[in-house]
Parts: structure tokens; C-alpha cells; sequence
């Protein structure tokens, strides 16, 4: 079995910066793609950023773009996620998410890890 799972979660005040990182294990696997999502309190689950796994391309939800940065290691299954200038409408859970090849979407998902931004 795959797993996912995420760490670097915590307590900022807004302007801050919090790293992000999530590590898969568990059964080898190709993974067509990694990211991150997020849910606040009351609301759906929305996408965050992604990479896809061959050739590094990058995605960004508009309300994160220029703030966050997605990246991942060069030699295991994890992704990191480097959040500049937060704001209080970042607080969220935030997830951790792979895509397997051959999966139609991101079939593996981490337990979450919280982020809180004050004001």
C-alpha cells in the first residue's frame, strides 16, 4: 500500500512563511503526479499546487500564485511546499496528494497537517 504523508504545519502570524513536506512510502509506485490541496473550516477542498512527475511542470491555484512555491526531491516520491507572505484566508488544512500513473486523479491522499495564519 502507498502512503503519503505531510509535516510542517503550524502557527504564523500573516506575512510569515511556513515549508510544507510530504514523503510517500510504502509500496514502490509511479507517481504521475504530486500536490497540494487544502480545506478550511466550511468550506470544499480546493487545489493548491501540483507537479507533474516527468519533466517538473508546475500548477498553481490564481489565489497562491507568486506566494507559494511548489518543489520536490530529486531522488524519492516527496514534495514541498514553501508558503510566502501568508495570509489569514491560507488557514487551512492543507493535504497531500499523489497520482499514480494510470489513475484518473489523485488516488492517494495524506491524513493533513494544520496551517493557521493570524492577523
Amino acid at each position: 500500500q502507498v502512503q503519503v504523508a505531510e509535516s510542517g504545519g503550524g502557527f504564523v502570524q500573516a506575512g510569515g512563511s511556513l515549508r510544507l513536506s510530504c514523503e510517500a512510502s510504502g509500496r514502490p509506485f509511479s507517481a504521475y503526479a504530486m500536490g497540494w490541496f487544502r480545506q478550511a473550516p466550511g468550506k470544499e477542498r480546493e487545489f493548491v499546487a501540483s507537479m507533474r512527475w516527468s519533466g517538473g511542470s508546475t500548477y498553481y491555484s490564481d489565489s497562491v500564485k507568486g506566494r507559494f512555491s511548489i518543489s520536490r526531491h530529486s531522488r524519492k516520491y516527496a514534495v514541498y511546499l514553501q508558503m510566502n507572505s501568508l495570509k489569514p484566508d491560507d488557514s487551512a488544512v492543507y493535504y497531500c496528494a499523489a497520482q499514480r500513473v494510470g489513475s484518473n486523479g489523485y488516488d492517494v491522499w495524506g491524513q493533513g497537517t494544520q496551517v493557521t495564519v493570524s492577523s
